[in-house]
């Protein structure tokens, strides 16, 4: 499995900071209009009239359109570069939340929410091939972190603030002062941003014709790195997305009986955490890249041991200690997750990392896609029949069955992309991590 890539030796520059603060701001405002549905699901069912289901097809129409974006996304950034796809997001962005801010009818909705996904989905792929043309690789992991870290700032201002501003000042003000202030910045964005560093060369823009466009995926995806990529992402922050984006707060208020200052409040803790580990831990990736896979392995250990705690409590009315604690452990999903695209970047040659990392990022989105649906599902099937309490628990056990299935494929990944790395170790080729052979290494991949 030979790895190339065009890798920068010396320190990041002060420009290539100023580059990433520009951008990693489109990022903030991406996470914050993708999580504001978490803490305005209640005045959305008001306002259109939904039941859960239909208030599920919400977040699961705008994941949806997000996952499905970001095979195009990678090949956008290979052939136009980060800076014009990074100002289009801003845009869409923009234009979304302005009709959502206006939209009185549910299929307005619908439509502003896929156009904030398309937008949105356009961020992130963007912000780290920025990062991996101007920063060396030791701080790439870290810096990808600090990207995260910084996103979930913009997830913290979609909960206690927006809930603040929605009881003030109303749901349209609140949209429209959103949704102007991205869009403004979409200038700022291509003014600034620059797709190499200064005195670079930029490549040549990766023009792949619509024949050929598979046959590029299908490479990235044989890669068995890409592939581990996908389902690390999607066991590891599908859960606490699931909870943010939507039904953490209508879990917190209907189920446990918490005001919505107190809920919305209890959701900052998975914001809060996420900021505070994402740097501990993408440190720590980039100084110790072979531990990637096991603190993954580990953190799926802790995160069904909590689920277990909130759907098996007795009476199902849990202790808001317990509920902060188990958020934390939750929460860190967000933050390892980030392995999913170290991996892509390290596997893949440098005109394949967009796309690479575009496949990654599906996986994640795939699964809230399917799980938020499926919550929805079950809740509007047994809301009627059973207690909150009652209901949230047959829904959220499907969400755990998601997970299940995917650490499941992340632990045959794992072996098999283990596997590559021997092999091409045997073969006499560099490989960016060294890892050390163990005795379940010998066993018969599944």
């Amino acid at each position: 499995m030979p790895v190339v890539r065009q890798d920068r030796g010396g320190p990041a520059t002060r420009a290539a900071w100023l580059i990433w603060t520009t951008a990693v701001l489109v990022y903030f405002a991406a996470v914050f209009h993708r999580t504001t549905l978490g803490v305005a699901g209640l005045e959305a069912s008001e306002r259109f009239g939904l039941g859960p289901a239909q208030l599920g097809v919400f977040t699961v129409l705008q994941v949806g359109v997000y996952a499905l974006m970001q095979i195009p996304t990678g090949l956008l950034v290979d052939r136009y570069g980060p800076r014009k796809v990074l100002t289009a997001a801003a845009l869409l962005m923009g234009t979304g939340q302005l009709l959502f801010a206006i939209a009185e009818s549910y299929p307005l909705g619908l439509a502003a929410r896929a156009v904030l996904g398309m937008g949105d989905a356009m961020t992130f792929i963007s912000v780290i091939r920025l990062v991996a043309t101007h920063f060396p690789p030791k701080q790439y992991s870290l810096v990808v972190a600090v990207t995260a870290a910084l996103g979930g700032v913009g997830n913290l201002v979609a909960t206690v603030p927006l809930t603040l501003m929605l009881g003030s000042i109303g749901w349209t003000w609140a949209f429209l002062i959103a949704s102007g202030a991205t869009a403004l910045y979409s200038v700022i964005a291509f003014l600034k941003v620059r797709d190499v560093p200064h005195g670079g060369t930029a490549p040549k823009p990766d023009v792949v014709p619509f024949k050929k466009i598979w046959p590029k995926v299908r490479q990235a995806w044989s890669v068995p790195g890409t592939r581990l990529g996908f389902w690390a992402h999607f066991s590891t922050m599908s859960t606490p997305a699931v909870l943010g984006l939507l039904w953490g707060y209508p879990y917190l208020v209907q189920a446990q009986g918490m005001s919505p200052k107190a809920a919305s409040s209890t959701l900052g803790v998975l914001v809060i955490g996420a900021i505070v580990a994402s740097p501990v831990i993408g440190a720590l990736f980039s100084r110790n890249p072979e531990w990637r896979m096991p603190i993954a392995v580990w953190f799926l250990a802790f995160a069904f041991t909590g689920w277990g705690v909130l759907l098996l409590w007795p009476g199902g009315h849990v202790p808001s200690v317990v509920i902060g604690i188990v958020f934390v452990v939750l929460t860190i999903g967000g933050p390892i997750s980030g392995v999913a695209f170290a991996l892509a970047r390290d596997y893949n040659p440098s005109h394949r990392q967009s796309t690479a990392s575009g496949l990654v990022n599906v996986g994640g989105f795939l699964a809230v896609t399917v799980a938020a649906l499926g919550v929805g599902v079950l809740l509007d099937l047994f809301e009627n029949v059973l207690t909150p309490q009652s209901a949230f628990r047959v829904a959220f056990s499907f969400l755990v069955a998601v997970l299940a299935f995917g650490a499941w494929r992340m632990l045959v990944w794992w072996r098999r992309a283990r596997a590559a790395v021997f092999a091409a170790e045997e073969r006499g080729e560099t490989v960016p991590v060294q890892l050390r052979r163990r005795r379940w290494d010998a066993l018969r991949v599944a």
